[in-house]
């Protein structure tokens, strides 16, 4: 019997309530729409962390994030994955991914794939960058002038910010600037054209095939093509410059956003068009190669985006709402009735593992997560707890410091969510059912039984995560880091009490809360 293929789209920022077969009314994903009619999806998919650097961890190794400790990033030399375990299966295997800089050869990624390609030294997307008005022509002078005079009062500065930025607009308003050199991450069509040339190379040999797709992801710069799709014409590249600008203000308070928030969303939901577009181009390719029909197909994202929820914009680990940790899964497989799963969440951290199966391939031991293809082909799947961590506040995890905060957690059901807050020793507990904005969490006397069984299954997965603990995969993570610290700094050896005292902190326990 031939063996199945697996592609594997993954889409930066993609909210679970931007797309039309889990119910947003503007018609952003015709497409999706129509391959969701003929495939399973779930209404609750949620990530086992966010943003991208704690979620693909569980996508593609279903592993918690912090399983081998908070000060490990990325996915472990050696440690098994989605594409090694199908590569050493005999699949021709090749990931095109837009630039992420957390998905790269640094963090691992790269692990499993005979292609692998992450466009991190591509020109495009390249924003060109004005000289500073502050530092050159006639008004340098007077502007340092001002400046300097602001920064003596609070009510001046916040003055001179203002002027100063509708001064750098101006200038920048004076260049032609087209909207696809704006773009900092190469667009869904390129990964598409990579992935084409790549599959007409495989022949009949089984693949798999990943694509992680940035469109949606900031500063939002979505094709023209996409924006006049959706009736909006009138958002030109000058118009997209100043919006993300404007966005991107940490001067201001969340009132003064407001007043552009319906346009950022819809330069967002021109992003999603197009990459909905360009899945419908590469679906088109496999059945031109006749190697559709034998395909598992899935589509999903790793982690959602903010539009002043809660005043938040982007998607900084700071909590866990549902905007953030919910996400899109669609799964279409050759003899898989079309199916929608409601009862509860799906956990991606079951991604790897299911998928594994459906191409008819044993999952190795070191997986978390479990498959869940059997109850799903026979559509009596059902929900169970899904938790989500990361590191609060980690915004930056370049810097060692950012990761090795406390843990933030959430515990979701079909109905209430647990967000335990390690840093501030306090849990909040929402009804989704009828607080689904998660405005107002219930008193502590409210719910207590299903708190506590909430509460038992983050205890669980705290004492599984460090019972369970892989110490080879986290010395050799944390092993690669140091040697690649070594070659950014010029150093060919590292001094040996350095190395003594990083040595005792990793047998420290890093995987503690």
């Amino acid at each position: 019997m031939k063996k199945r293929s697996l592609v594997l789209v993954t889409v930066d920022c993609l909210r679970a309530d931007h797309v039309g077969f889990l119910g947003y009314s503007r018609p952003v994903t015709p497409n999706l729409d129509a391959l969701a009619e003929n495939s399973a999806i779930f209404s609750d998919a949620i990530v086992a962390g966010a943003p991208t650097y704690f979620s693909f961890p569980g996508i593609l190794a279903s592993r918690y994030p912090l399983a081998l400790g908070r000060d490990v990033l990325g996915i472990a030399p050696h440690e098994p994955t989605l594409p090694t375990v199908l590569q050493d299966a005999g699949y021709a295997t090749a990931a095109f991914l837009a630039a992420n800089p957390y998905l790269s050869r640094r963090f691992g990624y790269d692990q499993g794939f005979d292609t692998f390609h992450d466009f991190l030294d591509s020109e495009i997307g390249r924003e060109p960058v004005s000289a500073d008005p502050a530092a050159v022509g006639r008004l340098s002078k007077l502007n340092r002038l001002m400046r300097n005079a602001a920064r003596r009062n609070g009510l001046a500065t916040k003055g001179y910010d203002e002027l100063y930025f509708w001064y750098c607009q101006w200038v920048s308003a004076r260049e032609s600037v087209p909207m696809d050199k704006l773009r900092r991450y190469p667009a869904a069509n390129v990964m598409v054209d990579q992935a084409a040339s790549w599959l007409s190379t495989v022949g009949e040999q089984p693949f798999l095939l990943w694509l992680h797709l940035m469109d949606p992801h900031h500063p939002y710069y979505p094709p023209e093509e996409s924006l006049a799709a959706l009736g909006l014409p009138h958002i030109t590249a000058r118009r997209a410059r100043m919006l993300n600008s404007f966005w991107n203000r940490w001067d201001i308070g969340p009132r003064r956003f407001e007043r552009y928030r319906n346009e950022i969303i819809s330069l967002y939901d021109a992003g999603v068009h197009w990459v909905d577009k360009q899945i419908s181009r590469l679906i088109g390719i496999l059945q031109r190669l006749q190697r559709w029909d034998e395909t598992v197909f899935v589509v999903t994202a790793d982690h959602g985006e903010a539009f002043l929820e809660h005043g938040d914009r982007y998607h900084s680990p700071t909590s866990l709402p549902e905007y953030l940790i919910r996400v899109p899964l669609l799964l279409r497989a050759p003899g898989l009735s079309a199916r929608r799963f409601s009862q509860g969440p799906f956990s991606l951290i079951h991604l790897a593992p299911t998928l594994l199966e459906a191409v008819g391939i044993s999952s190795p031991d070191g997986f978390q997560g479990r498959s869940c293809w059997e109850q799903i082909s026979a559509g009596n799947w059902r929900g169970e707890p899904a938790i989500t961590e990361c590191i609060d506040g980690c915004c930056n995890p370049m810097r060692p410091d950012d990761r090795m905060r406390p843990r933030l957690m959430a515990v979701r059901d079909q109905e209430l969510k647990l967000v335990i807050n390690f840093s501030e020793k306090r849990d909040c507990l929402y009804d989704l059912k009828n607080d689904p904005r998660e405005c107002s969490p219930l008193p502590a006397g409210v719910r207590t039984r299903e708190r506590a069984g909430l509460f038992q299954v983050a205890q669980r997965h705290l004492q599984t995560s460090a019972s369970a603990e892989r110490t080879d995969l986290r010395l050799s993570a944390l092993l690669r880091e140091l040697q690649q610290s070594a070659k950014m700094t010029g150093a060919t050896t590292a001094s040996p009490m350095a190395g003594e005292e990083r040595w005792a902190s990793i047998s420290s326990g890093g995987a503690q809360s």
